[in-house]
């Protein structure tokens, strides 16, 4: 995205103009000026290619975590264990509430009014096919880890359930209650307000795609400044960590997987070659940019987990799986409310901070990642869409997964076929989709796929990850230098390989917990930004549909002339050039008559008014002429006349929001004057509006 520069002036009024003007103090929330055109800030007053202060300050606290993992192993694992022990402890009501919270907010914002906002300028289209994007959020949100956890997570709470008898009717019931609990709603929930935060405030507000924009209705500029650089240092680490948990994880199970398969040694040494080999990969990937390698290797993810999801599901208890499936589901949202907030607090035990509290610190540890990902290719859809998108699609498979994975492990432990893989679970988590595999026809080329399926999500993580932490540390730049990229996606592998050797599966968790604490903080002020942008955008769109005066209007036989023409591209420019021009530069004479600031902007084929440049009431009317295609309904021309062009053209009229969806063609000089002010009108509506909040 071009690098644009917002630059807030206070004027003072002009002598007499108090009584049309809002009086000039600052509203108190504020957003930048979107431009109609978006001009890449100059190689002299950009932003360079890196911010050091966050650049530097996050790099330098990753190198001493690693000094001390490396240095001093022994007590990097104690410290591990005692910093999520407090966690967990003290401060696990906090992780409850404010996750159930995140989902309740976004819940909120997907049926109010405010889902029909576009998440870009109003006329802005999606850049990705709903399969294409579902692939992608898919891959980079949860894929090693529901591989992972798939057979090994229900069969756990089946064997050794927080409540009740071990390995009985009520175990398998609950058990996979408890397994769409922590992969269902609530971690989308935590990704959708950072994604929906940064696609709202960067691609409809023009700030830098970075976190440190959501918080812009709080602080405004200072956003610039030692906040926002702490905002995103915090959402690096984050970020850096989170995705480690997710690299080791995945190391973990590709070593047991090949020690099944082909007798390679379980060890730390094997897991830091899987761990080398596959960031490399990752970082071949990763330089190739979003559209040719982490689309790619999105879509071959989502390939092959549905085509090992069918496998099971055809060759394993089809019926079964059906019936499980439906009542899974209905046991899911009878509880939903109770497991929310379930805290065990009259039997405390260790059950929740292993599962439930791991979980939540694990997904806010990747909401940085996940959300900025998904924010960058989510450009164009509503909220409403964007939301129910991302909780309800990608919830659905999950719960699909864990149905056929998890229930068909439970019933061969349930009808006496085998306890292998119920044991298998209990000795080493790792093993318990490759000894469940085991069970059915074609085990060897079965686990072969769950192998290099691990790997390419193993790989799409720590991409998709090196090229979000890019970004941030860039401030928001996506054309971010490769090397960049390199030392990111080198550093998740270093991460990784150190938990592992600091204390393995216990010091992943940690790491999750821990790093989520102070984002999630930053996570409950940029739901109130985001709330408060949202306000004033409701404010605006309220100022534009009310109070307005009659337009004049076009005679009858001119509005069907407009209705059945389809104008050339040198007709529209003779139209911006004979007509609306002048009457663009007549409104800004008379401002500039009446002690107002105006100015008009040429290019070819687009015309911009900008009156108060700088200050609260600026103001933007814009007509730029698009290009549409022939519509194959459009007898009204000859056949000769329909070949000579293929297609036609209209001068659409812009404001600070993206396209109106009306055309001026063909208006008189007066009609454009007499719009231009009823525009004018609605938007001195909006900052009356405004400045009453």
């Amino acid at each position: 995205m071009p690098a644009l520069r917002t630059v807030a002036v206070w004027r003072p009024p002009a002598p007499g103009d108090a009584r049309r003007h809002p009086p000039r103090a600052r509203p108190r929330l504020r957003l930048p000026r979107r431009r109609i055109v978006s001009e890449p800030a100059s190689p002299t007053t950009g932003r360079a290619a890196v911010n050091p202060t966050v650049f530097i300050g996050s790099a330098a606290l990753i190198l001493l975590f690693v000094l001390f993992g490396v240095l001093a192993p022994q007590a990097a694992a104690a410290t591990f264990s005692a910093v999520q022990r407090w966690i967990t402890d003290e401060l696990g009501w906090f992780y409850l509430l404010v996750v159930t919270g995140f989902l309740i907010f976004v819940a909120a914002l997907a049926v109010s009014g405010y889902g029909r906002i576009r998440l870009g300028p109003n006329h802005s289209e999606p850049e990705f096919s709903y399969g294409a994007w579902f692939a992608m959020l898919f891959s980079a949100g949860m894929g090693i880890g529901l591989v992972f956890f798939g057979v090994a997570e229900p069969v756990t709470h089946f064997m050794v359930p927080p409540e009740g008898e071990p390995a009985s009717i009520a175990a398998a019931r609950a058990a996979m209650r408890l397994s769409y609990f922590h992969w269902g709603l609530h971690a989308w929930a935590i990704y959708s307000v950072i994604g929906l935060s940064l696609a709202y405030f960067s691609f409809r507000h023009g700030l830098p795609l970075s976190l440190r924009s959501a918080l812009y209705p709080l602080i405004g500029e200072r956003i610039h400044g030692w906040i926002g650089h702490t905002v995103d240092i915090f959402a690096i680490l984050g970020t850096m960590f989170g995705v480690a948990t997710s690299l080791g994880l995945g190391a973990l199970q590709v070593n047991a997987g090949l020690a099944h398969v082909l007798g390679v040694p379980v060890g730390f040494g094997v897991q830091v070659v899987l761990i080398a080999v596959i960031t490399a990969l990752a970082t071949l990937s990763v330089v190739s940019g979003l559209d040719k390698g982490i689309k790619l290797l999105s879509n071959a993810n989502l390939i092959m987990a549905c085509a090992l999801l069918v496998f099971v599901f055809a060759v394993g208890p089809t019926t079964f799986l059906l019936r499980t499936f439906v009542q899974n589901l209905g046991g899911y949202i009878d509880q939903f409310a109770q497991r929310s907030l379930y805290m065990y607090a009259y039997d405390p035990n260790d059950w929740l901070r292993d599962w439930t509290l791991f979980y939540w610190g694990w997904w806010i540890a990747w909401s940085p990642f996940v959300g900025m990902f998904i924010a960058r290719i989510s450009r164009g859809r509503t909220i409403r869409e964007f939301t129910l998108s991302v909780l309800l699609v990608p919830a659905g498979f999950t719960f699909a997964w864990m149905t056929v994975f998890g229930d068909s492990a439970i019933y061969l432990h349930m009808t006496g076929a085998t306890q292998a893989v119920s044991q298998a679970v209990q000795n080493d988590v790792s093993l318990a989709l490759f000894v469940f595999l085991e069970q059915y026809p074609l085990a060897t080329i079965s686990s072969w796929v769950a192998m290099v399926l691990i790997v390419t999500f193993f790989i799409t993580s720590a991409d998709s990850a090196a090229l979000v932490v890019s970004t941030i540390a860039a401030g928001g730049r996506d054309d971010v230098p490769v090397l960049q990229r390199i030392f990111w996606a080198v550093s998740s592998g270093v991460i990784a390989a150190v938990l592992l050797a600091s204390g393995g599966l216990q010091a992943l968790q940690t790491a999750a917990i821990a790093s989520a604490l102070p984002f999630a903080i930053v996570m409950l002020l940029i739901c109130y930004g985001l709330w408060r942008g949202l306000q004033r955008e409701g404010l605006r769109q309220n100022a534009l549909a009310t109070n307005l005066p009659p337009r004049q209007g076009l005679s009858w036989q001119r509005q069907l002339h407009g209705i059945l023409a389809h104008p050339r591209k040198d007709e529209v420019l003779r139209f911006l050039e004979e007509t609306a021009a002048p009457a663009l530069e007549a409104v800004a004479a008379e401002l500039r008559g009446r002690g107002l600031g105006a100015e008009v902007h040429r290019r070819e084929g687009r015309l911009r008014l900008i009156s108060m440049p700088g200050a609260p009431e600026e103001f933007h009317y814009g007509i730029r002429m698009r290009e549409y295609a022939m519509p194959s309904f459009n007898y009204f021309e000859s056949a000769p006349e329909r070949e000579r062009h293929e297609h036609y053209y209209r001068a659409e009229v812009f404001l600070e929001d993206g396209s109106q969806d009306y055309d001026v063609m063909g208006f008189s000089r007066q009609e454009m004057i007499q719009d231009v002010l009823a525009q004018y009108d609605r938007h001195f509506q909006y900052l009356h509006a405004v400045h009453s909040l």
